[in-house]
């Protein structure tokens, strides 16, 4: 398998996995999706979706920013984020939401979903940012092309 080259601007196979606390704000969100696409060198438009757990489906500033971009926002509920293999499950997280992962099983999920060759090449990254209260974890999967 070989990762489809990023740089092709008609491209968009990025999904990127989102956990966030309720109120988030859409400012939070884009910088917080900006800050990852810059630290890893991935292109805004390769983004195809958003993933996320069920419980966030109608979370104001995600539906936002969703919206304002035109990407799909595509939930998944607990029991079946619970399923993903992740590298960084978290217990505590699953105390409260039901999964040990929302932002590294959505983003797998999400990709999955159009193609099962995915690989996981942003792992959690949880941001913060001093103006702006909350907090945002993400994670990105990126649907693979396969050569048969």
């Amino acid at each position: 398998m070989e990762s489809i080259p990023q740089k092709n601007p008609l491209i968009k196979n990025l999904w990127l996995g989102i956990g966030c606390k309720s109120g988030i704000s859409t400012e939070l969100l884009l910088a917080a999706v900006e800050q990852v696409c810059r630290n890893y060198e991935l292109r805004l438009a390769a983004i195809a979706g958003i993933a996320t757990i069920d419980i966030k489906a109608r979370e104001i500033g995600l539906v936002e920013f969703c919206r304002s971009r035109d990407l799909p926002l595509i939930t998944f509920t607990a029991q079946i984020l619970s399923q993903v293999a992740v590298p960084h499950g978290d217990m505590a997280i699953a105390k409260i939401v039901g999964t040990p992962s929302v932002a590294e099983a959505a983003a797998i999920l999400a990709a999955s979903q159009k193609n099962l060759a995915v690989k996981l090449i942003v792992p959690k990254q949880i941001i913060r940012l001093p103006e702006q209260p909350g907090v945002v974890t993400i994670a990105v999967a990126q649907t693979l092309l396969t050569n048969n």
